[in-house]
């Protein structure tokens, strides 16, 4: 039934008839939860909304294969549902992200859009439930189980094609340098301070390990994340579906996303907790906090130009003033910088969300889902960006290290062995207090020969596991 103005028709659900945009595919329960719920604003992101149609869509295959629907029917669900899966209709999830703990709201608007469309592709009329969005849509599944396998197989999608690639790239560009500045010595530091020499390959081989370190951790979380509630319905006992449709539907799953899913180990945890979720966006954050300590060693390293550490220099990536002529700040490592930041506030509402599950069912599970997916999100952008247009671009300015460090107090450390700490912290405070290298102190004071000094103090061997100056 449609108005006279064609602006709107009217839908049905339990507690009666409700008014939807003519031209929407959801329907009453859908509507009713846009005028409930007009909280943020903020819609389920599409990695979400296509997990929600291969859901859909790996049920309705496995109850066509189990006889309990029917292929007239099976069919046009498996198209309206594909083009979920494909996009087509991002559009009709409307709900915003603060609804009801379980996610009804968005298991019931894609029940309703597939339902909606299936019906149009079955010949009949939008609305009128010849394809029903509970009896048939939802066959054998419960909001319960439903978006809990859409958290976790969206989430894996996540990891598994966002995530990783984005991490793999920026540790390849690592790698690159690292090798590109393997013969470049510098000032090490520690508490900010002088420290020994080390070579600026090394601290990119640092930051190198820190990521592949990232890539084994949320790689690590694969396999939890790989198990599916789909089949507990609504408390976890299983009640109106098939013993046979958990595992079928997992391996619909599985087909459609080219990736490893399984039946939950217990179906109770598995909606009533949401530890594999706290668990991956604990990765998640470990490696946005890898991150965000890279940004901010190469901000301090390429710091300057004049006045600074200016041991390595930035990409012009922008701009960096408004006011003042020829400036370039460290705009793509900032970003990441303040990804990180949210990614730490995402982390408290997942961990926290995560761990109120109340007996049978967890009710956090739409901020769960949301959090996560934008921390993945924001994790594989900016690990990309990170990479290809500030760790890429970055040039090393290897003579200015050199003449650094051979100014460097810290020389003096290689002195002990050879003529002991208290001597050395003499050399160390002379050479300061007289604007000298610590060579020309010691050799001066008569500490070293001129051969000596040229053993002892050689500011490339100290970048490696030895004791110079010791006898052989």
């Amino acid at each position: 039934m449609t108005d006279d103005d064609g602006d709107y028709r009217i839908e049905r659900d339990s507690l009666g008839e409700m008014e939807v945009p003519a031209d929407a595919y959801w329907g009453a329960q859908t509507q009713r939860a846009v005028g409930n719920f007009p909280v943020s604003g903020l819609t389920f992101q599409r990695r979400f909304i296509r997990a929600l149609g291969i859901v859909k869509k790996a049920a309705a295959e496995a109850n066509l294969e189990l006889g309990l629907l029917e292929e007239d029917k099976a069919d046009p669900i498996l198209e309206a549902a594909t083009e979920v899966i494909d996009g087509e209709h991002d559009d009709q999830f409307p709900v915003d992200i603060f609804q009801t703990g379980s996610g009804t709201s968005s298991n019931m608007n894609a029940n309703e859009v597939i339902a909606n469309r299936a019906t149009e592709i079955y010949g009949g009329e939008i609305g009128s439930r010849e394809i029903h969005p509970n009896d048939h849509v939802n066959y054998g599944q419960s909001s319960n189980d439903v978006i809990p396998t859409a958290m976790h197989v969206a989430a894996l999608e996540a990891v598994e094609k966002d995530v990783m690639p984005g991490l793999e790239t920026l540790a390849a560009e690592l790698e690159a340098k690292e090798a590109a500045f393997d013969d470049v010595v510098k000032t090490g530091r520690t508490h900010l301070q002088d420290a020994t020499p080390v070579r600026l390959g090394q601290e990119f081989g640092g930051y190198r390990t820190q990521i592949e370190k990232g890539i084994e951790r949320v790689g690590a979380t694969k396999e939890r994340l790989g198990e599916l509630a789909l089949g507990g319905t609504a408390t976890g006992t299983g009640l109106n579906t098939h013993p046979e449709f958990p595992k079928l539907a997992a391996e619909n799953i599985s087909a459609e996303t080219g990736l490893e899913f399984r039946e939950a180990d217990n179906h109770f945890e598995a909606q009533a907790a949401h530890d594999a979720m706290s668990e991956a966006h604990s990765a998640l954050r470990t490696v946005a906090g890898s991150m965000n300590k890279i940004a901010n060693d190469l901000r301090l390293l390429a710091s300057g130009p004049r006045n600074g550490l200016g041991e390595i220099e930035q990409p012009e990536n922008q701009p960096g003033s408004s006011i003042m002529p020829g400036k370039i700040n460290p705009v793509v490592a900032e970003s990441v910088n303040q990804v990180h930041k949210q990614v730490l506030g995402n982390d408290t509402a997942v961990s926290a969300g995560a761990a109120r599950g109340e007996i049978d069912l967890n009710l956090y599970k739409p901020v769960l889902a949301y959090n996560f997916l934008q921390s993945a999100s924001l994790i594989a952008n900016s690990a990309e960006v990170f990479g290809e247009r500030f760790v890429g671009k970055l040039e090393a300015n290897a003579d200015y290290c050199r003449k650094r460090v051979d100014q460097s107090m810290a020389l003096a450390t290689a002195l002990n062995p050879a003529i002991g700490y208290d001597a050395a912290s003499k050399v160390a405070k002379k050479a300061l207090e007289e604007g000298k290298s610590v060579r020309e102190v010691a050799v001066g004071e008569g500490y070293l020969s001129e051969a000596e000094a040229d053993e002892v103090l050689d500011p490339r061997a100290m970048t490696e596991r030895v004791i110079l100056g010791a006898d052989e």
